[in-house]
């Protein structure tokens, strides 16, 4: 009896006779094991396993039932497997066509023995024709890599490797003239010649370890880097990483890691994500595994090693198991935990948030269960922040006296909305107002509503306070009393273009603005809404936002507006001022214009009544005319119109 002194498994394909054996030196196999693991289908021991299953038998027991063995038949004609248990003397070879029959016979030991088994098996698939593809040594390797590269027994591939020679040239020698006694001037060095010599040997192709199962501190950061690239083909390293294990009611190990920079198709939706990879017990399952981490951190690349899922779990299956929820959300947990880690250096944070800020913000949307965690990395620019961006801690640690409110605007860019009317008189009581121009900023700030007690709040919506003194509340209100019917007049003017009209006290230096419902959209959410390709117009008619005009009563504008309206009311460039207000505040608040060819008619309007009505001062006293009378004439009509 001869015995294999180690494991390993060797794969060794054949090109001439187009054959893949796959040669493990295992427990092996007797004739009995033989025909009762390797009979046909219906005997392969599927039945068998799901009886054992049944009365409720360990599921990771399946690799001794041989369940799966007739998916060799998907490449190959022909099975072959020849095999020896360690207790017996001799080997027996099984073979079938994958039909319904088999045959079990003893393999006859060659007299050079060079084709005796120590101990285990070997696998000959015979493969199809167009299956010949497996005996080239790069797909054999990819396959190896891919799916078994951390297993610790080696996994050795027979490879052919050809190595340069160098020989004496001897067809020089027969041209040499032979001679008793040759002159010491005719010696000549002989001349030589390279060739190529084919030999075969066996390459071992699982040469990476498992990192995750070694000590933090044993790990080199040239090997970290290098198992980094190795499972993300990122072509440099990466920003950070958490190397963890977590035992107990559940046993994972792995590895984490954010990368330097998002990829370019970070957020499209149909592009198959190969970022965590999942083994159970070092044997590789899959590599696209989303159930195993929420879609916001899609960008996390790394590995996860559990004990306690099956190793024949499926992709139905995993949706299903109570346990891989709880590693989802441990390594949720594991994800936050690196963020904060990166927090703790101010220029890595910053790289960081530029590349996976959106993906933060979709977090703060999505996931319920960590969005008070998710909104301490959020940054924003802010009317006090310059440059730089500030986080809603710092917002909260410079708050004035008594505001109980975190006061934000959105828009499409910081220039726009820092010069935004809606936050005059913010600024100028002393208030800091966070700038959200970021599309998503919307969407994950209606999710957030809060932050540490704190309630955010719109600056372009109504219900908003400013703190006002008893004194200024009086004076509001008797202004508010005296600008009513102007108000009146211009809801007349506009109907229902607006759904009142106001005083209002968030302006300064501004006419007036238009405010949105405390419930409805922005006018920053209705300009991204009607940007979407496929929007449902149905949806956005229902949603577009009840506007409210506020006027500033302090303004020269609205009060030369009521002077006008005291003086006539039916006055026609009454409306058509209102209607340009209406226009201006339209564009001042983020809205875009209805109907911008009437808005251009009466501008070219009013600026034609400016241009009529300047004083001629430098023109010198001339007769009146028949030509200067017509020209007072047709002036005259001008400002007909213009009234």
């Amino acid at each position: 009896m001869r015995n294999e002194e180690k494991f390993y498994i060797r794969i060794i394909p054949d090109k001439t006779n187009n054959t893949l054996t796959i040669w493990d030196s295992g427990i092996g196999m007797s004739k009995k094991d033989l025909i009762a693991n390797l009979g046909t289908i219906a005997r392969s021991g599927t039945r068998q396993f799901m009886e054992l299953l049944t009365a409720g038998a360990d599921i990771s027991m399946i690799g001794q039932f041989g369940v799966g063995f007739y998916s060799a038949y998907l490449v190959a004609n022909k099975v072959v497997v020849i095999s020896k248990h360690n207790d017996e003397d001799k080997q027996y070879r099984w073979e079938s066509i994958a039909n319904s029959t088999f045959s079990v016979t003893e393999d006859v030991v060659l007299d050079d023995k060079s084709n005796l088994i120590g101990r285990g098996s070997k696998i000959v698939l015979y493969l199809k024709d167009e299956y010949v593809e497996y005996l080239e040594e790069k797909k054999l390797k990819d396959l190896v890599k891919k799916h078994s590269e951390f297993i610790s027994f080696p996994i050795e591939l027979w490879v052919e490797k050809s190595t340069e020679k160098e020989v004496e040239d001897d067809e020089e020698d027969d041209k040499e003239k032979k001679e008793d006694e040759p002159k010491v001037e005719d010696v000549k060095e002989k001349k030589k010649k390279k060739i190529k010599e084919i030999s075969h040997e066996y390459e071992r192709v699982n040469n990476n370890k498992p990192l995750w199962l070694r000590k933090k501190e044993d790990i080199s950061k040239e090997e970290l880097v290098n198992f980094y690239k190795s499972i993300s083909n990122d072509w440099e390293e990466h920003l950070s990483y958490i190397h963890f294990t977590m035992e107990g009611n559940l046993e994972i190990k792995g590895i984490l890691f954010v990368p330097k920079r998002a990829p370019f198709d970070l957020f499209e939706a149909k592009k198959k994500k190969n970022n965590i990879k999942l083994y159970v017990r070092r044997v590789f399952i899959m590599d696209d595994c989303e159930e195993l981490i929420p879609e916001y951190l899609g960008f996390i690349k790394g590995v996860i090693d559990s004990d306690d899922l099956p190793l024949n779990i499926s992709r139905e299956s995993l949706q299903q198991n109570k346990i891989l929820k709880a590693i989802k959300k441990s390594i949720t947990k594991k994800c936050l935990e690196m963020f904060s880690s990166i927090m703790e250096n101010a220029e890595d944070f910053k790289k960081f948030y530029e590349q996976f800020g959106k993906n933060l913000k979709l977090g703060i949307h999505e996931d319920s269960d960590n969005r008070a965690k998710l909104a301490t990395f959020l940054r924003f620019h802010s009317s006090k922040s310059g440059e730089d961006q500030i986080s809603l801690k710092d917002y909260v640690g410079r708050m004035k006296e008594g505001q109980t409110v975190i006061y934000y605007i959105t828009g499409e860019s910081k220039t726009h909305v820092a010069s935004s009317p809606f936050i005059e008189k913010l600024k100028n009581k002393g208030y800091e107002v966070l700038f959200l121009t970021d599309p998503i900023d919307e969407y994950a700030i209606q999710q957030l509503k809060d932050y540490e007690g704190k309630t955010l709040k719109c600056c372009t919506k109504e219900g908003l306070d400013f703190g006002e003194t008893e004194d200024e509340k009086k004076t509001f209100e008797e202004l508010k009393q005296s600008y009513e019917p102007l108000c009146k007049k211009i809801k007349e003017t506009l109907d229902s273009k607006v759904e009142k009209v106001q005083v209002g006290t968030r302006m300064e230096d501004s006419p007036c603005v238009l405010v949105t419902s405390e419930f409805g959209w922005t006018a920053n959410m209705e300009r991204i809404m009607k940007a979407q390709a496929l929007r449902d117009n149905s949806m956005t008619g229902h949603m577009v936002s009840k506007k409210t005009m506020e006027i500033n009563p302090k303004h020269g504008i609205v009060r030369e507006l009521k002077k006008l309206m005291d003086k006539d009311p039916s006055s026609s460039t009454f409306k058509d001022l209102v209607w340009l207000l209406y226009d201006t505040s339209l564009l001042n608040s983020g809205f875009s214009i209805e109907d911008p060819n009437s808005f251009a008619k009466r501008m070219h309007k009013m600026l034609l009544c400016g241009l009529q009505d300047e004083p001629e001062t430098s023109q010198p006293e001339v007769k009146p005319t028949t030509e200067t009378t017509a020209k007072v004439e047709s002036k005259n009509s001008y400002l007909d119109d213009c009234d």
